[in-house]
């Protein structure tokens, strides 16, 4: 545990250490916060769009932002294994478990409070805006987003791995578009349907904004809520686990 605590630790100041983690992990969702709830004011009532909305808008941009956590935890696994810090580190005692463990967590601990300002900048938006948040609600959705975090830092672990430090950012910006785009954050596939809703559907970003926002508005159906969070909690458990397996196999390559 010492030895987690400790990588954890090196890996937080790795990051804090980075001027573009300030600008991608806080500032930019934020600023996507602001610049859609501009947006919202100025879309006709009659024209019955939704999306903007800063009750439908929180939960999206909230997800949208683990996207960017995914990025640096790809990047800072992807310098590690380009430069000598790995190697020098596969000769302590750690094992793979201790090194997938520390990668994860500080980039979840990053997530959770990049979630927590999304929540308190969308709690001020909805007192100028006259648009309510439930506080429960918004607690059930800071708790319902924990997997979807999981599974993106998951991914960037994966790619930072499998990817070196050109190609690793590479990845993930195709799914940080994917997750804005096919995750509907910017737009309402259900009201689209069609084709479109069948592809996103396809997708576990789609899942993750869904139960977020069912979890915002306090609605616990098994279409709405149920199913996507399982959804999404089952790919956060197979993409940990096969993040994990990688890693380890890469470990014992190069120790051989």
């Amino acid at each position: 545990m010492n030895r987690i605590s400790a990588f954890c630790a090196r890996n937080i100041r790795e990051l804090m250490r980075d001027p573009l983690s300030y600008i991608f992990c806080v500032a930019f969702p934020l600023v996507m916060l602001m610049i859609m709830s501009v947006v919202n004011t100025s879309i006709p009532p009659e024209a019955g769009m939704t999306v903007f909305r800063i009750d439908k808008l929180c939960p999206g941009i909230a997800m949208f932002g683990q996207t960017f956590v995914m990025l640096f935890t790809a990047i800072t696994v992807a310098q590690d294994r380009a430069g000598s810090f790995l190697v020098r580190m596969y000769a302590t005692p750690m094992t793979s478990k201790d090194f997938t463990a520390g990668y994860l967590l500080p980039m979840m601990i990053i997530a959770a409070v990049q979630a927590i300002l999304t929540f308190a900048a969308s709690l001020i938006i909805s007192l100028i805006t006259g648009t309510s948040l439930d506080p429960v609600g918004m607690l059930i959705t800071f708790l319902t987003l924990i997997p979807s975090a999981l599974m993106f830092t998951a991914l960037g672990l994966l790619f930072g791995t499998l990817f070196n430090e050109k190609a690793a950012p590479g990845m993930c910006s195709v799914i940080i578009s994917l997750g804005s785009f096919l995750g509907c954050v910017f737009f309402d596939a259900e009201h689209t349907g069609g084709v479109m809703l069948d592809i996103c559907r396809c997708t576990p970003f789609f899942y993750c904004t869904k139960s977020a926002r069912s979890a915002l508005c306090l609605d616990f159906s098994a279409g709405s809520y149920l199913i996507p969070l399982a959804v999404v909690t089952a790919c956060a458990i197979v993409f940990t686990t096969l993040a994990a397996v990688v890693f380890g196999g890469k470990m014992k390559a190069d120790l051989s």
